[in-house]
């Protein structure tokens, strides 16, 4: 049985006739679940029930429940969700070209995938391919709702088959599509029957295409295609080759341009410099590579220095219309050099990391509007009223706080030079704090050496205890613990008798190296255990947030093992952070899930017996 196919469509059709799926990037698969087996089959026919083991142990734990259906057949997406609306294209690659069993074990407890089911083929033994969509899909749900599995998508990790929901509201969906950068839409016909194998026009998929500037540097004759590129630290970095969309009198143009223009002509390539720049579309950027690169325009209102890694990725993130880039020219940091253009896809890379620490906090931010290089900077808590409408705030003591829980608003804040993002303890939901942090604040960045012995010192305590810390740097001269919690069960009043626990306790060990004393003129050189600092109305930076010091530190979350001698508090930069979270999980990835509420609870019990 081979998968169903939609053809591609330039336009979303309208219509009583129609309805409307989202179009998740990941591998098509029909998923067959038999009395004796469970399988799961590609579209070319490929059995990838190996490569993903946590599908097929998730239906076997179920298989009581499963039984009055099957023999079942579902069609749908196996993916890496990362929201409700846009799957991870990467990772879903990156599993199915794992070869060693342990190694998909491990990413599958790690990062569990998904089937996404959106239609129903077989139940019960019943063939019913052949009714109309709109009945099989009626009955798929009822499916869901029976098996207790969510009708909704979500990128959960307990729920591995989801329902992808149709709508009526095309214009809605697509909007939703583009806000979260996914794939596209698929429209189904709402009488129509499920053709095997086939590409029909029953189903129409429409692509959420991206569009960026890019410069030609070569042509090869053999092949027709021409190798486009941008300045990426001041190098040319080749990131694809397209031939479709250009027409063929726009086809001569570029070579009659490009044979004048050329550095060399040999039997198979013409290649020139930087200068010919032009308008591509694409669906999306893998491994450095253009995806279905399609040519739009020549833009000739272009220079060729003004196609650059930094501006491409900013230009393809979805943002609210009314967030425009000014001055991305605009130097920040002298060493290493970082302008304005840089910072942004700093933010921008980072923020599916960065945001969800800032989810529904008050915000408090720290803005050097000529540059951290020009060192005047002033702190911001009140929204201003210049800030665009979608802007989300909250009152708290009389204070109209930004709350940034999206891409629009980290972008607006970045546009506006806020270099350094501080945090409350709790969100605006609850007076009670979603956290504790240990701030262990040495002298100098001399003394870090006094932050590492203290971290270490607190892992073990904590060890004893069986709680789970999350170590970052400061980004200044310090480390910090960070402990995950509820929201909802410790006051602040708890917190401090723990802190306080904690940190007399490592003075009383250490007191050659510790300190709790508040005035800074009587610690010496001994590091501070700041644990006053954890309490309502203070603040801490945000992990991932930049610093507006020299060198252009960051916040970075560590994982414990980094924490050792050879751990220096300026090793973290935007640039070096850039290249670490393409190759590294982020070290606070289970920071959401893992509270540590009962684990303190316990200790507190224990502290009020003695």
């Amino acid at each position: 049985m081979k998968p169903m196919l939609p053809t591609l469509s330039s336009s979303i059709p309208t219509g009583d006739n129609w309805v409307y799926e989202v179009k998740y990037d990941g591998f098509r698969a029909i998923l067959s679940i038999q009395a004796h087996f469970i399988r799961l089959i590609s579209r070319s026919g490929k059995d990838l029930s190996g490569q993903f083991p946590e599908i097929i142990a998730f239906l076997t734990e179920r298989l009581e429940e499963l039984r009055p259906y099957i023999p079942l057949t579902l069609d749908g997406e196996l993916v890496s969700l990362a929201s409700p609306i846009k799957a991870d294209f990467e990772h879903i690659q990156v599993r199915g070209r794992m070869k060693l069993q342990e190694k998909i074990k491990q990413d599958a407890g790690n990062r569990p995938c998904q089937f996404l089911a959106f239609d129903l083929l077989t139940i019960n033994g019943n063939e019913i391919s052949q009714k109309g969509f709109d009945e099989r899909k009626s009955a798929l749900r009822e499916l869901m709702i029976n098996l207790k599995f969510p009708l909704e998508i979500s990128p959960s990790k307990h729920h591995l088959i989801q329902y992808v929901p149709s709508s009526n509201d095309s214009d809605r969906l697509w909007k939703a599509v583009k806000e979260d950068d996914g794939e596209g839409v698929v429209a189904k016909k709402r009488n129509s029957s499920w053709e095997s194998g086939a590409r029909s026009r029953n189903w129409l998929k429409i692509k959420n295409y991206k569009h960026g500037c890019f410069f030609i540097t070569s042509y090869d004759k053999k092949n027709g295609y021409f190798k486009a590129a941008v300045y990426k630290n001041q190098k040319i970095e080749h990131i694809g080759v397209f031939a479709h969309g250009i027409s063929s009198e726009e086809k001569a143009a570029l070579l009659t341009i490009m044979k004048q223009n050329k550095i060399t002509e040999t039997v198979s390539e013409i290649s020139m410099n930087p200068a010919i720049c032009v308008e591509l579309k694409y669906i999306g950027i893998y491994k450095g590579q253009l995806r279905e690169p399609s040519f739009v325009s020549f833009r000739f209102d272009v220079g060729s220095e003004e196609c650059t890694w930094e501006k491409l990725h900013i230009q393809t993130i979805p943002i609210h219309e009314e967030v425009k880039i000014t001055h991305p020219e605009k130097p920040l940091w002298k060493n290493p050099a970082i302008n304005k253009e840089v910072f942004i896809h700093y933010l921008l890379k980072t923020s599916p990391l960065f945001l969800p620490f800032l989810k529904n906090k008050v915000l408090t931010v720290i803005r050097y509007p000529h540059g951290v290089i020009e060192g005047e900077a002033f702190y911001q808590k009140n929204c201003p009223e210049y800030a665009p409408s979608f802007i989300q705030t909250h009152m708290e003591e009389g204070i109209n706080y930004i709350v940034c829980n999206d891409l629009s608003t980290l972008t607006w804040l970045g546009n506006q030079l806020a270099i350094e993002y501080h945090l409350p303890f709790q969100t605006i939901a609850s007076s009670k704090p979603s956290e504790i942090v240990f701030d262990l604040d040495p002298p100098s960045r001399d003394h870090f050496p006094l932050a590492i012995k203290a971290a270490l010192e607190f892992k073990k305590l904590f060890e004893q205890f069986h709680i789970k810390a999350f170590p970052k740097l400061s980004g200044n001269k310090g480390i910090q613990l960070h402990i995950p919690l509820k929201g909802d069960r410790l006051t602040y009043e708890d917190t401090r008798k723990f802190t306080e626990f904690m940190a007399t306790y490592l003075v009383s060990a250490h007191p050659e190296d510790f300190t709790v004393e508040r005035l800074k003129r009587n610690r010496g050189n001994k590091l501070y255990l700041d644990y006053l600092q954890h309490a309502q109305g203070k603040t801490i930076i945000a992990p991932y947030s930049p610093r507006g010091v020299k060198g252009a530190t960051v916040a970075a979350p560590l994982y414990w093992e980094e924490v050792n001698k050879e751990l220096s508090p300026t090793h973290f930069t935007i640039p070096l952070m850039n290249k670490r979270i393409e190759k590294s999980e982020c070290p606070f990835h289970t920071y959401f899930t893992d509270p540590q509420d009962e684990k303190i609870q316990a200790i507190l019990a224990f502290l009020e017996k003695q």
